[in-house]
């Protein structure tokens, strides 16, 4: 058995962090092949290493002496960790050239990303693996996509002749040599396009909780833990605002079939949560969790006969997509289509966006609703179970919540509700109690 096992920044954080990180390792001999994030908080105040690197690229190219103070408590931080662990390690060499690249603006992703350069140095100098820089074997083309293709073919040729490995998260490197990183959260993207090359059985993504939650801690009081979730299941709740793993970390290894498992450091012997392609196991309750996000806008458009009007949607879409703003959800009946976006976006655009629609489409009436919150209710029990909609009905009347929109897919994995803002959190915490505490 062969495993990828990503680390986060909070376990990584300081020298005690990654003795907990050395003894998961060491404990199970499959773990081949590990992804370490830069480090994160040692405590609530602290302040992340890739926060530092921006403020310290930033600081350098504005040509302010400042930049040298931070670019010292970087190091610090590394010597720390170094010192704590007992490793004769210099990053001298290291910071040299950072220091160089910075001064030359070398880039605000090359700075962001020599956090996880600089912790996989220590990570293979601690495990004794070997280090394979990110930038040699993962990817972007001109545009600065992710070259999949080219990532896969040139990772796996390097990972066969190699039995242990620490390959930094985060980056990799464009055609013109320039580096490039995955939007916040990477790590666990790399993790998983390690995985996928390394034709793994199982990607361990290990962070500072005991998997997902069927809600937000912070709203619903002691949540419990999914034992298990699809791939379909965990990509719903994490576009909707549930961020435990990058939801683009999903996509190489679903391809492959291979499943990922969250783990928490601080607390290894915990199952976690175990993400599958398929799975015939029963969920414990109808739904598998709940999430959602704040700060939407309804563009409702009225127009008599509107469903027998070919190419009426198509005009109205055509104009967001020209104001260069995405949507969300496109719920409509007969005469009505509402286009849920996100307000910050849209407000700068609003008038242009209200002009178009009323020149293209040439709408009976348009009325915009501002401050709406969407919620995302997902489980694959909803398909075996009927009457979820009417208990969301039921949950949210008898909590005095009025609801703005409603649309379910036909997949019947997912219910979307729409409601006010204010309503968001008690809207969550009456869904939870009427599937989770009840049933």
């Amino acid at each position: 058995m062969k495993k990828v096992v990503k680390f986060g920044g909070s376990s990584l954080a300081s020298a005690e962090q990654f003795k907990k990180v050395g003894d998961i390792i060491h404990a199970d001999d499959s773990r081949k092949y590990v992804v370490p994030s830069a480090p994160g908080k040692r405590f609530s105040e602290d302040t992340k290493v890739t926060d530092l690197l921006y403020k310290c690229y930033d600081e350098a190219v504005a040509g302010q002496k400042e930049y040298e103070k931070v670019l010292e408590e970087i190091k610090m931080r590394y010597k720390e960790i170094i010192a704590g662990l007992g490793l004769k390690l210099s990053l001298d060499k290291e910071f040299e050239v950072i220091n160089e690249k910075f001064l030359n603006r070398a880039g605000s992703d090359y700075a962001a990303s020599r956090g996880e350069y600089l912790n996989g140095i220590v990570m293979a100098n601690y495990l004794g693996y070997e280090f394979i820089d990110a930038a040699k074997v993962i990817f972007f083309d001109e545009d600065g996509n992710f070259d999949a293709e080219k990532t896969d073919r040139v990772l796996s040729r390097k990972l066969e002749g190699v039995e242990r490995a620490v390959i930094p998260g985060f980056y990799g490197v464009c055609p013109n040599g320039a580096i490039k990183t995955f939007s916040r959260g990477g790590s666990d993207v790399t993790g998983s396009i390690v995985a996928k090359a390394a034709k793994v059985d199982l990607y361990e993504n290990w962070t500072d909780v005991s998997g997902f939650l069927t809600a937000d801690p912070r709203i619903v009081n002691n949540p419990e833990s999914i034992k298990i979730i699809t791939y379909k299941e965990l990509r719903e709740l994490s576009y909707m605002g549930a961020t435990v793993l990058h939801e683009d970390a999903i996509f190489p290894v679903r391809q492959e079939g291979i499943p990922i498992n969250i783990k928490n450091t601080n607390a290894p012997e915990d199952e976690g949560t175990l993400i599958v392609g398929d799975t015939c196991r029963k969920p414990s309750h109808t739904i598998t969790g709940i999430a959602g996000k704040k700060g939407f806008t309804a563009v409702n458009i009225e127009k008599d006969m509107m469903n027998s009007e070919i190419g009426f949607g198509r005009k109205v879409l055509q104009v967001f997509e020209d104001c260069g703003i995405s949507f969300e959800h496109i719920p409509s009946g007969i005469d009505t289509m509402t286009v849920f976006v996100h307000q910050t976006e849209f407000e700068e655009k609003e008038q242009k966006v209200l002009s178009g629609i009323n020149r293209l489409a040439k709408p009976d009436a348009i009325d915009l609703e501002a401050d709406l919150a969407l919620i995302a209710v997902v489980g694959r029990g909803m398909k075996s179970n009927h009457g979820t909609a009417a208990k969301i009905f039921e949950a949210l009347a008898k909590s005095d919540i009025n609801i703005k929109m409603i649309d379910q897919g036909s997949s019947e994995l997912n219910i979307i509700i729409g409601v006010r803002n204010e309503d968001f959190e008690k809207a969550i915490r009456a869904i939870y109690e009427i599937f989770v505490f009840e049933e």
